[in-house]
């Protein structure tokens, strides 16, 4: 096969195209949740998935692009259910340690999974890098919901993007053994207090 140098853009995908894509992303994700990172194969998606391996390189370069477009989708499923489900709390840090305590929950729910997608996302790839900005702005307007209406705009801008470094870091450290994923909703938990508590 010879070198695949770009992807199609996904708001130029056919009705058609974004259902195959959004296939072979749940393939990939069943194979990584049952077997973790090295289980997802591009051959064994694309035989799941019913498509042929040229088509999955037209939409993902290779499999880290995969698997951090899978990471995409977690985190809009994760802001969907935010949305349904308001965070709880009588103060900002509340209602942000509950929002960072879900997805920390329901990435301990699938631990394979969750080890095979912060793998990739961690990988220095230009189409990883851009699912990382895609995940950056989807978690800042997650982040957003804990706060009031008048909190100041850049400030929480700031403050959301140092804590989803310390949220991936926490994260790259449960996946490499560091330590477990209490000491990652730990160090979230701390890093929330430490910057919010301040504002309430």
């Amino acid at each position: 096969m010879s070198e695949v140098t770009a992807s199609e853009p996904v708001d130029q995908l056919t009705k058609s195209q974004a259902a195959r894509r959004a296939r072979v992303i749940s393939v990939a994700m069943e194979l990584a949740s049952n077997g973790g990172y090295d289980a997802v194969q591009m051959r064994d998606v694309a035989t799941q998935a019913n498509v042929a391996l040229g088509t999955i390189y037209r939409y993902f370069l290779g499999k880290d692009h995969l698997l951090a477009a899978a990471l995409v989708e977690w985190v809009r499923d994760l802001e969907r259910r935010v949305v349904l489900r308001p965070p709880k709390g009588d103060t900002v840090a509340e209602r942000m340690a509950d929002i960072l305590r879900r997805a920390t929950v329901a990435m301990e729910r699938d631990p394979l999974l969750s080890a095979a997608v912060v793998t990739a996302l961690s990988k220095p790839d230009p189409q990883v890098a851009g699912c990382q900005q895609e995940v950056t702005v989807v978690m800042t307007r997650i982040q957003a919901v804990a706060f009031p209406a008048d909190f100041d705009q850049d400030l929480r801008e700031r403050i959301n993007s140092a804590l989803g470094h310390v949220w991936f870091a926490s994260l790259l450290g449960w996946v490499n053994g560091w330590g477990g994923i209490a000491d990652a909703g730990a160090e979230l938990s701390s890093a929330v207090h430490l910057i919010l508590d301040q504002y309430d």
